[in-house]
């Protein structure tokens, strides 16, 4: 059963990329999401290189409370810091075959709210 979707989400992911990828100027927001946790980095595709990164793992995430929703506003806001240290303002969203609803959803609310446009 979980090979079928674990199938059928790589398959819209790899559709996802042939549209998308991310430059320096304008990185790619990868979204990866596994039962417990929620991972995103900022993608330079041209160079093959992660600009900055973030999860529910980073030890300032995990000391707030709340369920998996709210870490996930957070870890896209903790990204969003990290992108405006950069200097990135601009980032183009990977939601990495999954819907964009509940976690990617969040993620992507918190990065907005703190300065990411996309």
């Amino acid at each position: 059963m979980s090979n079928v979707k674990a199938v059928r989400r790589q398959k819209i992911r790899f559709n996802i990329r042939k549209k998308i990828a991310g430059t320096a100027q304008k990185p790619r927001l990868s979204v990866f999401r596994s039962n417990s946790d929620i991972y995103a980095q900022l993608i330079d595709d041209d160079n093959s290189q992660t600009l900055a990164s973030a999860s529910s793992k980073d030890k300032d995430v995990q000391a707030q409370s709340g369920n998996k929703s709210d870490k996930s506003k957070l870890v896209g806001a903790a990204l969003a810091r990290k992108a405006a240290e950069l200097g990135i303002k601009d980032v183009v969203f990977d939601r990495g075959g999954y819907l964009y609803h509940g976690r990617v959803k969040s993620l992507a609310e918190g990065a907005r709210e703190g300065g990411l446009q996309f």
